[in-house]
């Protein structure tokens, strides 16, 4: 066995080195990204693409406001245009080869040798660093860049002073200077780089739906994920519901004019406290649905009284900026309701679930200026199935997307 000898001169000497002279990292390169949509819904494919970058080529750090502008070198749709600023570790050949893999993941079908064409999504690397490069497959900076006002003027947002490398002239020379005068005009509509950050100019969404259709447990898995402040309806303590479970007809206005005290005083405590480390509120329930359930449950007479006092408590409250409601067929109700296993329900009636959802329904016609967000989950399951979960996220980012804020 060879005879190691420990020398502690060189064992210091080598330790000192390494205190000196750490691993070498990769290196963090800023890039500049064109991206465009003329095809399905534009904008939401534009988000989703800044989404997936962030994700997989590097940390989006700003992105452009949006633009519309005519199909260039062909006739088309209109584009949406957008220019990102991306810090990645990737190379510029892989930063090249992932980016052609999220085109087409979006849908991208590239025809090769037809010119130009409509498209779902379109990725072009304008900048990387400094480089200069000139290959088969790539070049940097974008050839075109100095011919196209719709690259340009998004880039001139969020670069207005990088300079061109090899033309040696800023964003705001080129675009000057730039022949091309398409009509491009900006839209009110902004791109985040992560769905934290799109939700949180939400400030509140209320989740809505029928007796075990979920919205309490959508909205405890939002606020969990995305850092948001829960606003959860109590009930559990409210003595006159077993019993109007019980005799209906006896306990119907007692109970709902107990919810319309309660839920004023939770409403008005929850929402009025701003949580300053919290991203936005969400909540499993909207005040309005008082009104709902007490069209369905009081007499006619009665219900006139209750709906004078509820718009004299609620004139100016905070009204959610998205008003989700979880639609579930009352097979998959009862099915729910039967598995959480509340004694006080197991005797709710198919027909009274039929007359809150017709309820929901009406409240949310009668509302068309509210950012109303209808979901059926009835052959969803957010809760074990992760891609569920993700599809209903999905439809409220493509919802969240087209509002300005």
């Amino acid at each position: 066995m060879p005879n190691f000898r420990f020398n502690p001169k060189s064992f210091y000497e080598f330790n000192y080195f390494c205190f000196l002279c750490p691993p070498i990292m990769n290196k963090t390169s800023t890039t500049y990204l064109s991206i465009g949509s003329n095809l399905g819904d534009k904008l939401n494919q534009l988000q989703e693409v800044v989404f997936l970058i962030h994700t997989t080529v590097g940390e989006v750090i700003k992105t452009s406001p949006v633009y519309e502008t005519p199909a260039w070198g062909f006739e088309g749709d209109n584009f949406y245009n957008a220019c990102i600023m991306v810090e990645t570790t990737l190379t510029p050949s892989v930063l090249l080869e992932k980016l052609l893999e999220l085109e087409t993941s979006l849908g991208r079908k590239r025809q090769h040798g037809t010119g130009y064409s409509s498209r779902t999504v379109d990725i072009d690397i304008l900048y990387f660093d400094k480089e200069i490069i000139n290959t088969d497959l790539l070049t940097i900076p974008h050839p075109n860049m100095p011919l196209r006002r719709f690259v340009l003027r998004p880039l001139a947002d969020i670069a207005p002073q990088f300079y061109h490398p090899v033309l040696n002239k800023d964003t705001r020379n080129l675009l000057q200077e730039c022949k091309d005068k398409s009509d491009i005009t900006r839209t009110p509509y902004m791109l985040y780089t992560s769905r934290s950050q799109l939700f949180s100019q939400l400030e509140y969404i209320a989740i809505e739906g029928n007796i075990g259709a979920g919205k309490t447990t959508l909205a405890h898995k939002i606020g969990q994920d995305f850092n948001a402040k829960l606003v959860l309806e109590r009930f559990a303590d409210n003595p006159f519901l077993p019993k109007f479970y019980e005799d209906q007809g006896r306990y119907a206005f007692p109970l709902e004019m107990s919810f319309l005290a309660d839920r004023y005083q939770q409403f008005m405590d929850d929402t009025s406290q701003f949580d300053l480390f919290k991203n936005f509120m969400v909540s499993d329930y909207d005040i309005h649905k008082s009104l709902i359930f007490a069209k369905v449950t009081l007499q006619e007479e009665e219900f006139k009284l209750y709906r004078k006092l509820f718009n004299l408590m609620y004139k100016e409250i905070k009204r959610p900026k998205i008003y989700i409601y979880l639609y579930q067929n009352t097979e998959r109700l009862l099915k729910n309701i039967k598995q959480r296993g509340r004694d006080y329900e197991q005797n709710i009636s198919p027909e009274y679930l039929k007359q809150l959802n017709w309820g929901y329904f009406d409240y949310i016609r009668s509302f068309p200026e509210q950012n109303n967000l209808v979901l059926d989950i009835s052959n969803l399951d957010f809760v074990e199935n992760p891609g569920d979960y993700e599809i209903i996220l999905g439809q409220i980012q493509k919802y969240a997307v087209h509002l300005s804020f």
